[in-house]
Parts: C-alpha cells; structure tokens; sequence
C-alpha cells in the first residue's frame, strides 16, 4: 500500500511539473511581439531594454524567459555581434559573437554616473566628520588646496575622502490626493532650510502629516586625501583636495571613499513584491524640473527595506484627482465648498515605466525608460503589470 502511495504521489508531482512547464511555455509566448524580428544583431550603444522590447510586450520579463545558453557562461550578459533569434518554444536565444568589447547595459551609464558616482543618502549626517577651515582662511577651496576637517583624527596620511553636502530631506508621502502635498526647501550643512541654485532636484515632496524620515541626500562636491592628523596639538586634520570638482566650504562632510560603491550591470525586473497603495511615489525629479520624460531621473521614495533592488521597473501613475460632481452639487460648488468624502474620486491614469538604478535603505534613484506623458512629482509608482 506504502508503494501504491508513494508511486501515486511521484505520478503526481510529475504532472504538476509538466503542468507548470506547459504553462510557463504558454505565457512565454503570449509575452512575444507579435512583429517580432527573427534574429538581431546586437550593436554597440544597443541596450537591454530597448533590445527586449523588440522581442517582448513587456521588456521587464526579459529575465524570466530568457533561454539559457550552455555556451554561455552567464545569458544575462549579451554583446555586441551576438545574435538573438527565437531559438524554439517561442523562447529567445543567444548565440555568442565575438565578444570583443563590453556588454551592453539596460540603459546607458551615461544617463546615470552623476546620480551614481555623486549622490548618496543617509539616515543622518550631523555627526560626520567636517570641514572646519580651508587653506589661508578662504570662503571656498578648490583642487589643489587644503581643507581642515575635524572628526578623522585616526586617519592615516594617505586616506581618501570624499567631501559631500547635504542638500535634500526626503520624508514620505502619507496623502493619496496630489492637493495634499507640499514642498520642502534644501538644506545647508545644518539641516536649516537654504537655497543651493545647483542642487540636481526640484523641491522634494512629503505629505502634510507625514512624519517618517526617508533620509538626507548628500552630493559628492570633491575628493580628497588626508597629508596630516592632528598632531602636535593641531586639532583639525589636514585634507588636500585633488578632484576638479565643485567648491568646499565649511560645514560641508566626509566619507570614506568607496572604490566601487554602486552597480554597473542592471537586469530590468518587476518588484518582489507588491506594495501598498501610496507607499511608492516620485519624491523629485532631476535637473530641478517639475515634470521629467524618458531618461529622466528621479527619486522614489523606496528602497531596499521594501524589497527594491537595481533593476526594478515599476509603472508610473498619475495620481487619479479628486473632483466635485457638479451635477448633483450644481455648477456653483467649488472644490472648497465641497468635503473631501463627497467629492468623487477619479481614476489614475498610466503615464510611463521607471527602472530603479541606484538604491538606497528607503530612497532609490531611478531613470524613466518610457512614457506617453510626463512624469511629475507625487506620481504613484505600481507593479508594471497593474490593470490600473
């Protein structure tokens, strides 16, 4: 009877598998273009994205259903002169070219090493090490001269630092409703509210109640290395600036430089996991617009504490509006003579697609990679597949 059951149960599972595998072979198909070319070249200033989508309706499942290539070692990394035909089943396939050069991105790092290599965000930044003074008691200092720091007294000659400002506090959006938002001014090196004209971002948004810090953006203003401690007496630590960067001031704070702190390879995929309504918004778009279109960046007010990672593509909603229904109020109501539950809530409306490309605990950087209208800031960010 024990080997009845267990031969049932393996008879079983190997339908279930098969099932699974009709399935998955199934939506692999429904997900192709219908105008699908049969094989493609790979070309140089080619990305994955843009590739992606000449085979597929929706380019972020790219990874899903990419077929796997025994002659290549990692399928996730195509060439240019790679060849991408549909091998069979409906599932895309690689040959190899003649890997010369490197391999192409989902989009172009151009787009990106600003937000990359010069921004950072951090739960606090009052107790970092700072500059003090500058060589000969100047207002500003540039490459080639000294800073004075306080707050590296163990760093070694030799060590290197970059000098950031914070320019932004992000906190999160707790209203639905885009009438409910409010702007945040920049800060300076106190936390006090300021005007920096060359701050990548519009104003940040936050909701009118909101009280959970997302973080401070600190922009990378210069590198520098450490000629001398405090010896001596001396109380401050000496930093010569050799970038051809941006001006140093006081008040201005240090981080240990990291090598290579940020990816340089991103996969589009959809999150892992679905958030709640109103969690994920564009807190600020790049450059200081108000509004941004493809290859836009912006920041998003999520990271990896909600599970989003390099490579995450969400959809992009205009926030449905809230409106008074004139026919039963009448043409003479107006939005202030109506409360919020009696007015008629309409739906939002699909404006683009952002893949995330820099994450941070609860903030993330991403470049919008399409869009049939322009991004603005309090857009709500949804799973790319949602109806609505």
């Amino acid at each position: 009877m024990a080997a009845k059951l267990k031969h049932l149960s393996q008879a079983l599972r190997t339908v279930f598998v098969v099932a699974m595998l009709t399935v998955a072979t199934y939506a692999a198909a429904v997900e192709m273009r219908g105008d699908h070319p049969d094989t493609y070249v790979v070309k140089r200033g080619d990305t994955l994205w843009d590739i992606a989508g000449r085979f597929l309706k929706r380019p972020w499942l790219w990874p899903e259903i990419w077929q796997a290539n025994p002659q290549i070692a990692n399928p996730h990394l195509i060439y240019p002169g790679d060849v991408i035909s549909l091998a069979y089943l409906d599932r895309l396939g690689v040959q190899p070219g003649p890997r010369v050069g490197t391999p192409i991105n989902a989009i172009p790092l151009s787009d990106v090493e600003p937000f990359l290599k010069d921004l950072h965000v951090v739960d606090e930044f009052q107790q970092m090490p700072y500059v003090v003074g500058l060589e000969d008691d100047r207002l500003r200092s540039s490459h080639g001269q000294l800073a004075y720091v306080r707050g590296i007294a163990d760093a070694a000659p030799g060590s290197r630092y970059a000098v950031v400002r914070a320019t932004q506090r992000y906190a999160r959006l707790d209203r639905i409703a885009c009438c409910d938002l409010f702007h945040v001014d920049d800060l300076d090196f106190r936390g006090d509210a300021t005007l920096d004209t060359r701050n990548y971002w519009t104003d940040a948004v936050v909701g009118d109640h909101g009280k959970e810090l997302l973080g401070y953006e600190l922009m990378r203003v210069n590198v520098g290395t450490v000629t001398r401690g405090e010896v001596g007496g001396i109380e401050a630590s000496t930093l010569l600036l050799d970038e051809e960067g941006r001006e140093v001031r006081i008040g201005d704070r240090l981080i240990a430089l990291d090598a290579q702190p940020y990816d340089l390879q991103f996969f589009p995929h959809p999150p892992k996991q679905q958030m709640e309504y109103g969690r994920v918004r564009v807190l600020a778009v790049a450059d200081m617009y108000s509004t941004g279109g493809p290859r836009d960046v912006v920041a998003i007010s999520a990271g990896a504490r909600e599970g989003v990672d390099n490579g995450t593509v969400f959809s992009i909603w205009r926030v449905g509006s809230n409106v008074v229904d004139k026919v039963e109020y009448g043409l003479e109501r107006t939005e202030d003579t109506v409360s919020y539950k009696s007015k008629v809530r309409l739906p939002d409306e699909f404006a683009g697609h952002v893949m995330v490309f820099r994450t941070f605990d609860k903030v993330s950087y991403g470049l919008v990679m399409e869009s049939i209208k322009p991004t603005r800031v309090g857009y709500e960010l949804k799973h790319p597949d949602a109806p609505y």
